[in-house]
Parts: C-alpha cells; structure tokens; sequence
C-alpha cells in the first residue's frame, strides 16, 4: 500500500540534494525529519519513485512560473523538450549515478549502496531479515511473551551522519530555514519502525518492540516454570571498507548483518536468607587462588536457578555482610540476584545450610533500597561471650541500662587489607546480659548497622572504643555470634 509522504515545499530541495548526494529514500526522510512510521514501512523502492515525481513537480511548477503566458498544449511541449534535453546532457563525474537520473525499478537502484546507512535501510531491514532473527530467537527455546529490539551500528555512521547533515544545513542556511539537528530521526528507530511489525508477524503471540518496558507478571510452577517477561535480541551490523577511511557521502560497500544474538532483560529479585551454618562464607573463599571452603551462600542459592533457567550468570548482593562464623537467624538479610528468578522451595530443599523467605519481583528502582539508610537501619545480635575474671550475675546486670552507647572504631585488623583505615562512629543502642556460667554469658545488642561486634567484645587492641573489656574490667572474646534480625520492613513479607 502507498504512503502519502508528508512532505512540504520546504522539503523540496533538501530531498533534491539529498537523492543527488547517493542518500537511499529513507534517509532522505529521516533528514527531513519525517516521524511517520507507516512512512518507512512501505517498500524503499515506492518510496523513492514519490520522491522523485515529487522533485518533478518541483521542476514542473519552476518552468510553468517562468514561460510566458502561452497554450497548455505549447507548455507541455516544452516541457517535454527541456527534459529531454536533459537527458542526452552526458553525465557528471561523480562516484555512483544519481538516483533521481534513474527509473526506480528494482534493477535500477539495487546496486546504489546509501551513503549514510550504509544500506542498513534499504534491503537489510526487509522480511527476509525479519525471517532470520526470528529463527534465531526461536533456537533459544525460551517462552515469553514480549521481545526488545536492539541494534548495534558501525562507527562510521556516526561520521556519515554528522557529514549528512552538514550538506543539509549548508542548503537549509541558503534558504533561511530552520532545522535542528536533534530533529532528525535516527537510524536505529527508523530501522525498528520498520523491521518491529514483520518480527512480529513471525513470532505469532509476541510483542516487539524497542525498548524495555516493566516486567509485569512472574509465573512460577514446581515443574513447569514460565517466565513471563523480555527476551532481548541484539542484531549487529558490520561494515568494511577497503579506503579507510573511507570519505563521508561517497560511495562504499554496504554493511552486513554480522550477528544476531538473543540476551534476556535484567530480573531483579528481592528477599530475606537464613545461614544456619557456622564454617560458611557469604562468597567464595578464595585465598592465593586456592579455595578455603567448600561451598557459600551465594552458590547455594544460586546453583538450582542456573540449572532450572538455563542462565549464563548472576550477580548477589545483599544489604550487609557477616564472618563465615556468624549464622544469620530471625528474618533474615536480604539478598537481590540478577538475571534468574529464585525458586524458594528449590533452593530450601536442596540444602540445611541456607534457607530463603520472602522472594518477589521488584522493579530496578527498588534495588535503590538496598542501599539507603545502610547505616540509619538497626540489626540484632547474640553473641556468646567469655570473661577472663570469674563473673557473678550482679557483675553484668549494668549491661541493660546502657543506651545509645557511642563507638570510635578504627578499620579492625582482620579487614584492614580490604577496607580503608579510617575511624568510623557506631551506635550500640541497647544491650542485654544473660548469665551463662562464672565465665560466660549471653550479650544481646541492637546496633548501627555497620557495628563491627566482635571488636566492640574483645576490642581489637584497643582500636575500639569504649570496649567491653573496658566496661567489664577484664579481658572478654567472643566465642559464637548471631544476626537475629535486620530491621527494616522491606522486602515485603509474603503470606504463607
């Protein structure tokens, strides 16, 4: 179906020197900042014959203005007679022929490579395009139900680009008009414009389009798992050139379609882990490149959503850090991984170690909450701990009515080779004591978060202070030490 052009008297003689620098019909829109979709859709070759009778009619009206008043019949003959003179004029020396000179058959025009796109326009952006990368996204075999287009260009479009519009200014500066640059439609949406509708035609049941949008529904099943979300396909283009570099607006080989690969949009997910173990890292322990422990919790939760998504990789974070001697109890920390979709009664069955709570689908926003307030948000401890000096119950029962004790910790010796030495302030809010033996009692504390605790026991050499063993009066250690909870109220918790 043929599009009327929405182009003006304006546009006339930016299309006539356009078409006349190698520029293909579609370019020739984009610089005259045409944001019709349906516009670039129709086949390039019905495009190029409307603007070669719309330069005609150009040259029409300019002979009529200028002949005199004569018979229509003595107009149109010559008119006729000009043009043909035209015709038998020989040739400019120029690069490649001049697409206005030519019939704008299919033959006449497939060998002129644009100038700008490098072809990208013109026939790699037809069905037959739209038929491969299909094929290639349903090699991956994955379901979902919307597809993101993204396109990755040689860099010498940006030069041909930017050399294009040069030419179009210099023309728009003769005529005193007005064009801005950021006008001009860009050719990876106009290559989406166009290629999107046939995508979709060859993948029935799914979206495509040029962005990425929100992902909106997660199903998940116990054997079936579907994921309803994006699948991105990246298609990129090669171009080379035997003069490099090779001169803007003058004639080249075209690009190729060099690769075509199928990724999947970031899934962001958010919820709380439990480690119930006391040899158990938060990652990989690797020292000197030899590896300390066996496993972590970053790879038992991870390894059942690799195997079940057929994923590539992840990335685990979570909003604090304990020692791979400290269990985490209560609520629990929380944890976001990147690129997969957590199965919580996969990853609770596959191991006594870890377990996960509460893990739902957030946005790429929320991820920010990670983050803020890391050290406002409190954390609870319980911690073992052993005094030097035989102890009565009457000897801790002061521990309870210490409030918002205030800490100057410098970078304690055990990290001091991954964090910088400095003197950071920690609020002990409250403590509680419970008699264990002459020797040993429960410590319960809510803190800053960021409070290094078994420092504030023992005191590290006196790089924390105050200390317990300043506040006890004889030398104390830590023997086990517990994360009870971490309070804040995000995620939100899930009904069972």
């Amino acid at each position: 179906m043929t599009v009327m052009l929405p182009l003006k008297e304006k546009d006339k003689p930016i299309v006539k020197k356009l078409l006349s620098a190698g520029c293909c019909a579609r370019c020739v829109l984009r610089f005259c900042c045409v944001s019709v979709q349906a516009a670039y859709r129709q086949a390039h070759q019905e495009t190029l014959k409307e603007l070669q009778a719309f330069i005609k009619e150009k040259e029409t009206n300019e002979a009529q203005d200028s002949m005199p008043q004569t018979s229509t019949h003595e107009i149109i003959k010559s008119h006729d007679a000009a043009l043909s003179l035209a015709v038998e004029e020989p040739p400019c020396k120029r690069a490649k022929p001049d697409p206005t000179e030519t019939d704008g058959s299919e033959s006449g025009s497939a060998a002129l490579v644009c100038v700008v796109c490098l072809g990208i326009l013109q026939d790699l952006c037809g069905p037959a395009q739209a038929k491969k990368i299909a094929e290639t996204v349903k090699a991956e075999n994955y379901q979902f139900d919307t597809l993101v287009l993204s396109v990755s260009l040689p860099a010498q479009l940006c030069v041909r680009e930017h050399s294009c519009w040069l030419h179009v200014k210099k023309e728009v500066r003769e005529k005193g008009l007005v064009l801005d640059k950021d006008d001009v439609i860009q050719v990876k949406e106009a290559f989406k414009w166009i290629i999107q509708g046939l995508v979709t035609k060859e993948l029935v049941g799914v979206a495509v389009v040029g962005k990425v949008g929100r992902i909106k529904t997660l199903k998940a099943q116990p054997v079936d798992i579907k994921l309803s979300a994006y699948q991105l396909c990246l298609l990129c283009f090669f171009h080379f050139s035997r003069h490099y570099p090779c001169p803007p607006l003058e004639a080249s080989s075209g690009c190729t379609p060099q690769d075509i690969q199928c990724l999947h949009v970031s899934v962001f997910i958010a919820g709380r882990y439990n480690k119930f173990c006391r040899s158990l890292p938060q990652t990989p322990w690797v020292i000197d490149g030899e590896r300390r422990m066996e496993s972590s919790v970053e790879e038992l939760i991870a390894a059942p959503i690799l195997s079940a998504f057929r994923a590539d990789g992840f990335n685990f974070s979570s909003s604090g850090r304990e020692d791979v001697d400290v269990r985490t109890l209560g609520n629990g920390e929380f944890l976001l991984l990147y690129w997969m979709v957590l199965l919580t009664q996969t990853i609770n069955d596959s191991s006594e170690k870890v377990k996960v709570r509460d893990l739902q689908i957030v946005t790429r926003e929320a991820m920010s909450r990670m983050k803020e307030g890391e050290e406002e948000k409190t954390k609870s401890y319980t911690a073992l701990v052993w005094t030097q000096k035989a102890i009565e119950k009457e000897d801790i029962a002061f521990i309870d009515d210490i409030k918002d004790l205030t800490l100057d910790q410098k970078t304690p010796l055990r990290v001091l080779h991954r964090r910088a030495l400095a003197i950071r302030q920690r609020v002990i809010h409250s403590m509680n004591a419970r008699f264990v033996d002459p020797h040993h009692f429960y410590l319960g504390l809510k803190t800053q978060a960021g409070t290094y605790i078994k420092e504030f026991v023992h005191g590290d050499f006196g790089r924390t202070k105050p200390n317990l063993c300043q506040l006890l009066k004889t030398d104390t250690d830590i023997l086990e030490l517990d994360v009870e909870s971490v309070d804040v109220d995000w995620p939100p918790p899930i009904p069972e």
